[in-house]
């Protein structure tokens, strides 16, 4: 059969056609089928959509997609027959059915869901079956190599590749920003690549955009990490693992993680890393609550990566409040700078980098690497080379702290109590900052003012609240009042916290990468 093409003005990563249920009866071919295309000499497959009024009878409604793939224009002739689902189907039903997944079936799906042969539906079940049967160790590392090999991978020849992941989960968490210059200082080559927030108030990427871009191509990269040995980038820009990316985007609002293993170490792959140190936030509020949670994940990376070649280190760190004093992009990196121009700051956020930087020089066999670590962040060169880094990225590296534009708008939120801080809510300060506009608006989030079993006074400024636009402002001064972001209390107080009745919302769910 011959249709008419249609090109639609509709985006997706899904070959989808929009065929007259006439024409789809003629075929015999149901919402959901695979309809094989042929434009002159390319072949492409479409993923089946009905319309009953809009596709008139001979025509082919087709998504952009398609029509850049078969260089096709209005009112040209497609060959059009039935088709076969790809073979990665049948392995994703045995996905289903709890067995085990081979090498090359793993391949078939991941290679499929790069040529965006599978549709959301068909995704979303194998992303179901993993989170209910759970992989093998062996699945995983398929995953991981094969998800690596089909993006594009950062080769530095003979260099040694360092390179340090969270988990995430923590708001205020910019350790990436001081480690890379304090590793790169020590010789280490560092490339790292991070995310953009997704369910938190800032990524690296997000909070490294403040000080210079992050968009790098990976020539661009190669140049940087040349000259100063490392680098701090979007790794969105790289298409590392793409076929991740299309794995998160069914993930999120499914509120599953099945992947989180792969996902990272398919992009520690696809630079090449030899050493890793993966920082697993540890606490209530984030996702593993107690150490022998993070125990258990840790092992799983140890193993995983003796199968890709990497060597492994995790650490459990504590993450029952915010790292440092600032949460949201532009406020992290003004606190980031300061602190790597002044080797001062908040100890929880120093100690952190340092312990962290000390296991990559350990790999390294350096003596008393966490000493060593410290040595370099207290000495305030970490701020000259953070800022050479800046330079490599295209940015100014005499960029001052003050010219980090934050919100205009913001206001300062009061204990009611005199007392000490019991504890510190992340999940609300995650949620104040988000409704105050971050990620998106860079100069919004908040800093607090008090931390973990400071004295606090009735009437002492506790946390402040920034904002780009007022409306924002509002919106994260009513989030304040629906939710306890710091419990302050005297040494016999018992009462923490009243539990209403009918509290039963959803618990947050965190996706970082």
């Amino acid at each position: 059969m011959f249709l008419i093409a249609r090109p639609l003005e509709f985006e997706s990563r899904r070959p989808i056609v929009f065929l007259n249920s006439d024409d789809a009866d003629e075929l015999g071919l149901k919402p959901m089928d695979r309809i094989e295309l042929v434009f002159r000499d390319t072949v492409e497959v479409g993923i089946i959509n009905i319309a009953e009024h809009f596709i008139q009878r001979g025509e082919i409604g087709l998504f952009r997609i398609l029509q850049e793939k078969l260089n096709v224009r209005m009112g040209e002739k497609i060959k059009v027959k039935p088709t076969l689902p790809p073979d990665s189907i049948v392995a994703i039903k045995r996905k289903i059915a709890g067995k085990t997944l081979s090498h090359n079936e793993i391949k078939n799906i991941i290679n499929d869901v790069v040529k965006s042969r599978l549709s959301d539906i068909e995704m979303t079940a194998f992303v179901v079956g993993l989170h209910n049967h759970g992989m093998t160790m062996s699945e995983a590392a398929s995953l991981s190599k094969t998800m690596a090999s089909t993006g594009v991978g950062l080769n530095l020849g003979k260099k040694a590749v360092y390179d340090k992941h969270s988990i995430g989960g923590v708001p205020g968490d910019k350790t990436s920003m001081l480690l890379v210059p304090t590793v790169s200082l020590a010789g280490l080559t560092i490339p790292k690549t991070s995310s953009r927030a997704i369910t938190s108030p800032a990524g690296t990427a997000d909070r490294v955009e403040c000080l210079c871009p992050v968009n790098l191509s990976i020539d661009e990269i190669k140049k940087a990490i040349s000259r100063e040995n490392g680098c701090l980038v979007w790794g969105g820009a790289l298409d590392l693992a793409p076929a991740d990316d299309a794995f998160i985007k069914i993930e999120y609002p499914l509120s599953l993680d099945p992947l989180l293993l792969p996902s990272i170490m398919s992009k520690k792959k696809a630079v090449n890393a030899k050493y890793l140190v993966v920082d697993i936030p540890t606490g209530r509020g984030v996702k593993f609550k107690t150490i022998a949670d993070a125990e258990e994940l840790g092992m799983k990376f140890i193993e995983l990566g003796r199968k890709l070649g990497i060597k492994v280190e995790c650490s459990s760190t504590f993450a029952e409040q915010p790292i440092g004093y600032a949460v949201g992009p532009a406020l992290e990196a003004r606190e980031a700078l300061k602190i790597a121009d002044t080797g001062r700051g908040p100890d929880d956020l120093i100690n952190k980098v340092a312990h962290l930087a000390g296991v990559l020089f350990e790999f390294r066999g350096f003596p008393n690497p966490e000493k060593k670590a410290m040595k370099i962040i207290r000495s305030g060169r970490a701020g000259k080379k953070l800022r050479a880094i800046m330079a490599a990225q295209g940015g100014n590296p005499k960029l001052r702290i003050e010219d980090i534009p934050i919100g205009t708008h913001s206001v300062k939120v009061k204990s009611t109590k005199t007392g000490k801080v019991w504890w510190i809510d992340n999940v609300a300060v995650i949620q104040v900052a988000r409704a105050a506009g971050a990620p998106f608006d860079k100069g919004a989030g908040l800093v607090m003012h008090k931390k973990l079993n400071e004295p606090v006074n009735k009437g002492d400024v506790i946390f402040e609240v920034y904002s780009e636009h007022l409306y924002k402002l509002n919106r994260a001064l009513e989030t304040v009042k629906c939710m306890d972001v710091m419990c302050v209390g005297k040494k016999y107080d018992m009462v923490l916290a009243d539990i209403p009745e009918d509290d039963e919302e959803e618990r947050y769910f965190i996706l970082e990468r």
